[in-house]
């Protein structure tokens, strides 16, 4: 951690958390970080478990927090393609160690 008093670490883990907070975030960055570009579908598909309307949502507030790119080309089917940004690239080191940490202590199965 970084030199800073509780006060100020604990408004710093709380801001980032309202960022980047909740169960799919995280998982929707990784999937982004390990295939590059990927349409809607594809990221629907990795996550089978997640709704539509989460998805939606999710994606919605990762490119509000200039995260993730959305790139829609105006075609018919519509087509939409996500990407991370370089601000969304500067939490893979995180997203590394949370990868890392998670398979030193997740109990064998």
């Amino acid at each position: 951690m970084t030199n800073c008093s509780m006060s100020e670490c604990d408004k710093s883990v709380a801001y980032t958390l309202s960022v980047v907070g909740g169960k799919w975030k995280w998982i929707i960055l990784a999937i982004l970080f390990q295939n590059g570009v990927q349409r809607y579908g594809q990221i629907k598909k990795s996550i089978a478990a997640i709704t539509h309307k989460m998805l939606s949502q999710q994606l919605k507030e990762l490119e509000a927090e200039q995260l993730i790119h959305r790139k829609e080309y105006q075609q018919i089917p519509p087509k939409v393609e996500y990407s991370l940004t370089e601000k969304g690239k500067t939490l893979i080191p995180i997203l590394q160690f949370m990868a890392d940490w998670g398979t030193k202590h997740r109990p064998l199965r």
